[in-house]
């Protein structure tokens, strides 16, 4: 499927269409996303370094001393949610997300890059976190220009039955941060604690943890009770007990209902153990980085 604009994109998901494989996400429980700012855990916060998000092109300009600005609508612009919703009012510019796995190797879903148009159209962004806002007042992001990369090469991509993911390489080495640790072998359990890290529905940065391993039976991929949306399509799923990642956040639930009488969209919230919940692609099964 090709890709539009982010807020067409996501417009789709609202209304209950499929974005390029059934990407939505939900939230369960309580909503444990944070700013990056604002994670107190400095080993995720580590783990952020090593992720990029999937940014438009028409999103990133050049601005002056070596930055590049990200910008494009809110939230509550992008997919009229309801003024209510947390981080409404924070920019949404991404498309999906990814994490590197060595120095010039990217991982993210399939659904997200098709062919190599989708390298010229889009470049990956890392360091795209909202400022601290008791440090630096103005909310837009700026990020170091070196910290914008291409890919140039498809090394493997996977989307059909149960496998969502693809490999891609960059237009140079990442120097400045070192790649995610990530399961070669073995099975992960039910119950394994895990943490997401990635930009649900484009936004900036956001850390969330305080989830499981609902059920891991399908040898291509486990389901869980992350809180993630649209836009975390192909974060990192990390194992807390070893940090190491277990997988990619690839499809789950509806993201945002509509709120009867109040015009806008609200997101959808299940129990821990309730709805469809959502389909991580096993890392173990991608060959180009075995």
């Amino acid at each position: 499927m090709k890709k539009v604009l982010f807020a067409c994109l996501f417009s789709s998901l609202v209304t209950g269409s499929l974005f390029a494989g059934n990407s939505n996400k939900v939230i369960y429980g309580d909503d444990n996303r944070v700013d990056y700012y604002a994670s107190t855990n400095t080993l995720f916060r580590d783990y952020a370094l090593a992720t990029a998000a999937q940014v438009p092109i028409g999103n990133i300009s050049k601005a002056p001393n070596g930055m590049v600005k990200v910008s494009a609508d809110n939230l509550r612009q992008a997919m009229n949610v309801c003024s209510s919703e947390r981080f409404a009012e924070q920019v949404a510019a991404a498309n999906c997300s990814g994490f590197i796995v060595a120095p010039d190797v990217l991982i993210t879903a399939g659904h997200c890059v098709t062919d190599m148009s989708d390298c010229s159209g889009y470049s990956w962004v890392f360091d795209y976190r909202l400022p601290d806002p008791s440090v630096v007042a103005d909310p837009t992001i700026y990020v170091p220009d070196s910290s914008v990369y291409k890919c140039t090469e498809i090394i493997g991509r996977k989307l059909e039955g149960d496998y969502d993911y693809a490999v891609l390489r960059l237009d140079r080495n990442v120097t400045d941060r070192a790649p995610l640790s990530f399961r070669r072998s073995g099975e992960l359990s039910k119950g394994t604690p895990l943490v997401v890290i990635g930009h649900p529905s484009g936004l900036p940065t956001k850390i969330s943890d305080g989830a499981v391993v609902r059920a891991a039976t399908n040898p291509g991929y486990f389901v869980t009770n992350l809180d993630t949306y649209g836009g975390n399509s192909g974060s990192a799923v990390i194992n807390v007990e070893n940090g190491e990642v277990e997988g990619i956040l690839v499809r789950g639930d509806t993201d945002y209902v509509y709120a009867s009488g109040r015009y806008c969209m609200i997101s959808k919230r299940c129990t821990d153990d309730g709805c469809r919940g959502e389909d991580v692609t096993r890392i173990t099964v991608i060959p180009e980085i075995k």
